[in-house]
């Protein structure tokens, strides 16, 4: 009785301080802890909502932080350090788009001071501190929605009913694919430490991550550094992972093995940086799933849609679906496989060249407009967003487990709580 106790008064708290802070207009006041090039993505997806208003910022480089005072007017409180930020109490929710590490200890501390949160993906660079952001979520009754904003995409909604309706029959095999080659950029000769800017708080930077002296690619290629990010795996593998796992029906199914493997071909081989190749593989209950960052390089005559996204192989057919459409395509032998009681799956493309763009301008509308509106709705009614922290936390572990195998040289297992060597 005292859990349940507990549980209902947090919760009769945390509703008196949403109808404290939400003014007579039911505007969301917010704060933004990181005000890089994905914040302001962020932030200008939200402002496209017209019962939000943000009155704080924080950022660890005064001068990126003064430029966005200047975008948003100058009418907002500006902070150096989140926690001060936290302390304000007129700011209901916070959106966090830091390098990947602050995301755990932020959105903690976040849901202590009894604020909602948006969070970026993916949700840690770690696999403990992601398990506490649920805890944190749970344990303080907030809503956190983290960004998989393709969740919020209406062909990516819509596609979700042909892999519902057996279209394409039984689905054993998913490959995620990201454009670009698989050699990725190449790496500058190893820099020498230097003085970092003036403007940056570069101990803040660091944060909970290990102290190193600066050197400027710690901080301008961060997500290629072990410690802060997990390289292109975390980075686009999380929006694949996640549609993988929404389309199987599986958001709450863990891999039960992943194995991955990396190279340094374009860069210097460096331990602490994520290797710009890689091919991992996941076995799950029923399916097997493949990521890999090697495509064919795109001819004048292909269209980039072709080249990356989400494949879902059935006895059927075969699903392709990207930020660009989708494409169905039938597999010759479905009909001696299901019989002639079938109807034959039909080729279908609705694919966009131009790419159907993630932007509040854009003619096919913004999925991250969508995203937000959905966790603003939801801090009015205490409802579980769209990309719940537990679907969040669900589509970076196997990201998570594929970097630590390809560290390690290891296939990983994971039980449920931690992962060990198999």
């Amino acid at each position: 009785m005292g859990s349940r106790r507990e549980f209902l008064r947090v919760s009769a708290a945390a509703a008196a301080v949403s109808r404290s802070v939400l003014g007579a207009n039911d505007r969301v006041q917010m704060g933004i802890i990181g005000t890089g090039t994905r914040g302001n993505q962020d932030y200008s997806s939200f402002v496209h909502n017209t019962d939000v208003e943000f009155v704080a910022a924080c950022d660890v480089a005064k001068s990126r932080l003064d430029q966005f005072a200047i975008k948003v007017g100058g009418k907002i409180a500006t902070y150096g350090d989140y926690r001060k930020l936290l302390d304000n109490k007129d700011i209901q929710a916070v959106l966090v788009s830091t390098p990947d590490h602050w995301h755990s200890p932020i959105m903690i501390a976040a849901c202590e001071a009894g604020k909602d949160v948006y969070v970026e993906k993916p949700v840690s660079n770690a696999i403990e501190p992601a398990q506490r952001m649920i805890e944190a979520a749970r344990k303080y009754n907030r809503v956190v929605q983290v960004g998989l904003q393709q969740r919020s995409w209406q062909h990516f909604q819509d596609c979700v009913k042909i892999m519902r309706d057996g279209t394409l029959g039984t689905v054993g095999q998913c490959v995620m694919t990201y454009r670009g080659g698989g050699w990725g950029p190449t790496t500058p000769p190893p820099e020498k430490p230097v003085p970092p800017p003036a403007d940056l708080d570069w101990e803040m930077f660091q944060g909970p991550a290990p102290r190193h002296d600066y050197v400027p690619s710690r901080q301008s290629n961060w997500r290629n550094y072990f410690d802060y990010g997990g390289g292109t795996v975390t980075d686009w593998g999380v929006h694949l992972l996640d549609v993988m796992l929404w389309y199987m029906d599986a958001d709450h199914k863990t891999p039960q093995v992943t194995a991955g493997v990396g190279q340094y071909i374009g860069q210097i081989p460096d331990p602490e940086r994520t290797p710009e190749t890689f091919s991992i593989v996941w076995r799950f209950d029923n399916w097997v799933a493949t990521f890999t960052n090697a495509v064919p390089p795109r001819t004048k005559m292909e269209p980039d849609s072709d080249l990356y996204g989400n494949y879902f192989f059935g006895t059927r057919g075969m699903l392709l679906v990207s930020r660009y459409g989708y494409e169905i395509r039938p597999i010759a032998s479905q009909r001696a496989q299901q019989g002639a009681t079938l109807a034959p799956v039909e080729y279908k493309n609705a694919m966009d060249p131009k790419g159907m763009a993630d932007n509040p301008n854009s003619p096919f509308g913004s999925a991250t407009v969508r995203h937000a509106r959905n966790f603003l709705d939801c801090v009015k009614s205490r409802q579980r967003p769209a990309a719940d922290i537990e679907i969040g936390f669900n589509s970076t572990l196997p990201a998570l487990l594929a970097d630590l195998s390809i560290r390690q040289g290891k296939t990983m297992l994971w039980d449920g709580k931690v992962a060990r060597p198999a």
